[in-house]
């Protein structure tokens, strides 16, 4: 299983559901792999946000060395999910992959009874509702693999 997390900038809330993820993954010693990547050009190449960074680091996970990077069309035969952060990054993949053709495109907190979008903590400065919301998705998304 090969899963992609995807945000706007890949600085704040992908890359912290793919290392939350990777974290998660191996305590329950599955066999998957996971990565981040952005729909814009806008941070490519940049670290992740400080305050991902730091959110990260209080549970004690890090994610140094990882850098921005843009999706590509080959992610779609690359990944077996792809799984965007708000509604934005939903429209954004679907005009990428049009029909998503293997049903591969998740909204993260689809897999939690309420579906809303991860809170974005680039406009709200809350990394800690982001923390909160990327770890109940991304839970919710390995129970419903795990049942499967």
């Amino acid at each position: 299983m090969h899963i992609l997390f995807v945000c706007h900038g890949n600085i704040c809330r992908s890359p912290m559901a793919e290392f939350v993820m990777k974290e998660m993954v191996k305590q329950r010693r599955l066999d998957i792999h996971v990565e981040s990547a952005a729909t814009s050009t806008e941070e490519l190449g940049n670290p992740v946000h400080p305050g991902t960074r730091r959110k990260l680091s209080e549970h004690g996970i890090s994610c140094k060395g990882k850098t921005a990077r843009q999706i590509t069309r080959q992610d779609y035969q690359e990944f077996d999910l792809i799984i965007g952060m708000d509604e934005w990054n939903m429209h954004n993949l679907e005009r990428l992959f049009p029909g998503d053709p293997e049903g591969k495109l998740y909204k993260l907190l689809s897999f939690c009874e309420d579906g809303r979008d991860v809170a974005d903590p680039w406009y709200t400065g809350d990394f800690e509702a982001t923390w909160q919301d990327v770890n109940r998705g991304c839970a919710a998304l390995l129970d419903r693999l795990e049942r499967s």
